[in-house]
């Protein structure tokens, strides 16, 4: 077999998509009389900075021969907005199954979803393992499609995606989408069919508001439920439609980690203790921080994440959590958390037993007295708190849940879940 990968064809400004290049891949080798086993959609770090929305790498899995695979690759690239000196379009070629790919590129594709590689390091490692290759511009896109050759043996936990593209001449202007219709088919296959639609804001998810060649894009765990939903959708005409395996919705950006060792541009699984009350500050923003020994970080809920923000605003000091999150600027940034422990009671002002009124504080460590009794050293008492909150797993709204992130509704969870739809 043979495997192509590709990265950075596309520009937040004037739209074109690295998924469409990959279809359109597809349908030339298929066009060259080869068979293509299947079409890997890669999510890399959500943290690079230049990244356009998601930081999508392809692979195209087929039967070509290398040179052929090149060629076809590079006509592709050819599709590219390299006009935008952001767009630094790059394909890969290896040779081989990609189960058989050397290690280290599995390795490499590891890491593009959890850190920040240099170009220079992939070109490396791409003559080491004897691949081709082809770029324009200063190469970037060789760091995404190098990770998506090594995707396939690097990760075992797949969902699918079928997006359905555009007429060419429709690009850059508005979608015409019936969201009845999307509202209708999304719930007639759910959970099967995931993130489609979020019925809480009312918002179509699948359908995108850039100048890409996307008209909607449907994500789930069943092949046949996407395709189901994509089909049942009421809107202008589908141009093409390709169906991709993809790594989105699986958390694989998240690294365990203890605080100290949270750092920049890396997304993670902390534990810790809540630290400091929850405040709402300018913009709708509500931050919190949490505790591990003498470590602190701070964590937050940013006003896109809606109804979210009250799971955070209902944490208490003394709560125990599993945050998950990418951190920057020294904050770690909320796509769910788990409670684990909340504190169920709280220290009052005690009431005079004989009397029943408020008592008062009779001075530093002496207690509180009732000045109408005389009863005096009565230590604070302790009340039951009604929370707003239970034990488990709780995440941002679809609308703003970032591609790659896992949603509560595909389980494997380790604690009682609370989706959000």
């Amino acid at each position: 077999m043979t495997v192509i990968g590709l990265d950075d064809t596309d520009s937040r400004e004037t739209g074109m998509c690295t998924t469409y290049a990959a279809a359109t891949l597809a349908d030339r080798i298929a066009a060259a009389g080869g068979e293509v086993e299947r079409t890997l959609l890669v999510r890399l770090n959500p943290a690079v900075e230049h990244k356009t929305r998601g930081n999508a790498a392809l692979a195209v899995h087929c039967d070509l021969d290398a040179a052929t695979a090149l060629e076809l690759a590079e006509d592709v690239l050819a599709m590219a907005e390299i006009d935008d000196p952001k767009t630094n379009p790059g394909a890969v070629v290896a040779d081989c199954d990609p189960d058989a790919v050397p290690e280290s590129i599995p390795d490499h594709a590891r890491r593009a979803i959890r850190e920040l590689l240099a170009i220079d390091d992939a070109r490396d490692l791409i003559d080491e393992s004897g691949f081709e290759s082809v770029a324009e511009g200063n190469g970037r896109g060789l760091v995404g499609a190098l990770a998506a050759v090594g995707a396939w043996r690097a990760f075992d936990d797949w969902t699918y995606e079928c997006i359905s593209y555009r007429e060419r001449e429709r690009w850059g202007t508005e979608r015409n989408v019936d969201d009845e219709s999307l509202f209708a088919a999304a719930d007639e296959h759910y959970p099967q069919a995931w993130d489609t639609v979020d019925g809480g804001e009312g918002y179509a998810v699948a359908v995108p508001r850039t100048p890409c060649p996307i008209l909607h894009g449907i994500r789930g765990d069943d092949p046949a439920a996407v395709r189901a939903v994509a089909d049942a959708v009421e809107s202008e005409p589908v141009e093409s439609r390709h169906l991709f395996v993809t790594n989105q919705g699986t958390d694989a950006h998240l690294q365990d980690e203890t605080l100290v060792n949270a750092t920049e541009s890396g997304a993670y699984r902390v534990d810790g203790t809540v630290c400091e009350p929850p405040e709402t500050r300018a913009g709708g923003h509500v931050f919190t921080a949490i505790r591990d020994g003498n470590d602190t970080l701070a964590c937050a809920a940013f006003e896109p994440t809606k109804r979210f923000r009250d799971r955070v605003r209902a944490l208490r000091v003394g709560d125990r959590i599993t945050a998950c999150g990418e951190v920057s600027d020294g904050t770690l940034k909320l796509e769910k958390f788990a409670a684990r422990d909340l504190v169920a009671t709280e220290r009052v002002t005690p009431t005079c037993p004989d009397c029943g009124r408020s008592m008062k504080s009779a001075g530093r460590g002496q207690g509180y007295r009732c000045r109408d009794c005389g009863i005096s050293g009565v230590e604070k008492a302790e009340r039951t708190l009604e929370r707003d909150l239970a034990v488990g797993w709780y995440e941002v709204p679809p609308c703003a849940r970032r591609h790659i992130a896992k949603p509560l509704i595909r389980g494997g969870f380790d604690a009682p879940t609370h989706p959000e739809r």
